[in-house]
């Protein structure tokens, strides 16, 4: 193990956080997390990637990458999305997943901290066309756990997905629990 590694294990640890995994986690796969409901959910994913020693690129807006901050975001293993207008970002990631060395692509499928109908495709739609699994991450404020609960392999019925990907997320509860969206695409 790393000494990154421990050390982010141990911060986790010294604030009160348990890391969770499961065995067979793929090294390959579309890792979703929710709910994202505050701002402190980013650095303690950050924190909970790399306790888990996980090779991990993640999406966030544009708006992220620019000015001072960019370079940071980027080394941080960000990826900026222009949510704007369409861009063929899921085509491109997708390559990126087949193509690359072995990484775990992370999304907030909610798109953003705020209330919305329900779940982005994107994530979905990049898991089928690279024929990844989908990882389900969490960071339970009310069980002070992050960290990832399974998978699940994309059979494209899409509500029978989400059905089984709502049941791992039953009881978890974010920063701010009446921002979490319902688990369904819109």
């Amino acid at each position: 193990m790393f000494l990154s590694q421990r050390l982010a294990r141990l911060a986790l640890s010294l604030i009160g956080w348990r890391c969770m995994d499961f065995e067979g986690r793929p090294e390959r796969a579309v890792l979703v997390g929710y709910p994202h409901t505050s701002n402190w959910d980013f650095p303690l994913t950050l924190l909970a990637l790399k306790a888990l020693g996980l090779n991990a690129r993640w999406v966030g807006k544009d708006a992220l990458f620019r000015g001072p901050l960019g370079p940071v975001m980027r080394w941080l293993g960000g990826i900026p999305i222009n949510r704007r207008e369409r861009t063929g970002f899921v085509e491109r990631v997708a390559a990126m997943l087949r193509d690359e060395p072995p990484f775990l692509l992370a999304i907030a499928p909610e798109g953003t901290r705020s209330l919305t109908a329900g779940w982005k495709t994107g994530f979905y739609r990049i898991a089928g066309s690279a024929d990844l699994p989908i990882v389900l991450g969490t960071i339970d404020y009310s069980q002070r756990r992050v960290g990832l609960l399974g998978s699940l392999k994309p059979s494209g019925e899409e509500s029978a997905d989400m059905a089984a990907i709502a049941a791992c997320y039953e009881g978890v509860r974010g920063r701010r629990p009446e921002l979490a969206s319902p688990i369904r695409l819109i």
